[in-house]
């Protein structure tokens, strides 16, 4: 007999033999049962949020990700706890971490040097790490980048070649596109939430 619980448990009874080929074929030990998990294990909704200066921006995708039942985790709003920065920035960009969403918007401004005539709007230098340091725990395929003004705006050079959901004045221009890239990943959405 196998149980499955709506909070991720699950128990395989039988005999000895019996429970443990059952146990090795849909990967659970024999044994007593697994201890329970809880909700984050077994659902977790947290999504990573960088942003440069444009808190509309960010305030426009909180309240978009919270709609959709799901946990922004925003370095500003979750505690410190003693650490530097960095050290904040590695403990809650986690593994498990379903998804991160990175705001790239026209925050500083930069041009080759030498060129000033070249002037181009740029994400601020933290955003660049942190799209870095995500893309390196979490993969491409789990990081979109909403890029604001994408005209105005220059693209990390070593960043070509991702996808850019570009967006003009309101996050929920690309919610569609967000929405869909989250869906890939395992997230579901509740479509009458968008």
């Amino acid at each position: 007999m196998i149980n499955v619980f709506d909070n991720g448990t699950v128990q395989v009874q039988g005999k000895a033999d019996v429970k443990e080929r059952i146990g090795q074929i849909i990967g659970v030990e024999a044994g007593p049962a697994r201890p329970s998990r809880t909700r984050t294990e077994v659902a977790n909704r947290d999504v990573f949020v960088v942003y440069g200066h444009d808190h509309d921006a960010r305030t426009q995708l909180e309240a978009m990700l919270r709609r959709w039942n799901l946990d922004p985790l925003i370095l500003e709003q979750l505690p410190s706890e003693g650490t530097t920065l960095i050290e904040k920035l590695e403990k809650y960009a986690r593994e498990d971490v379903r998804f991160a969403v990175v705001l790239a918007t026209p925050d500083d401004e930069g041009h080759v040097k030498g060129r000033p005539d070249e002037s181009r709007y740029r994400a601020r230098q933290n955003v660049v790490l942190e799209l870095g340091l995500l893309l390196a725990k979490l993969g491409r395929s789990r990081v979109a980048i909403l890029l604001k003004d994408q005209e105005t705006m220059e693209r990390p050079s070593d960043l070509q070649g991702l996808i850019y959901l570009a967006f003009k004045d309101d996050v929920d221009e690309v919610k569609v596109t967000l929405a869909k890239e989250m869906h890939k990943q395992g997230i579901a959405i509740d479509l009458g939430r968008l």
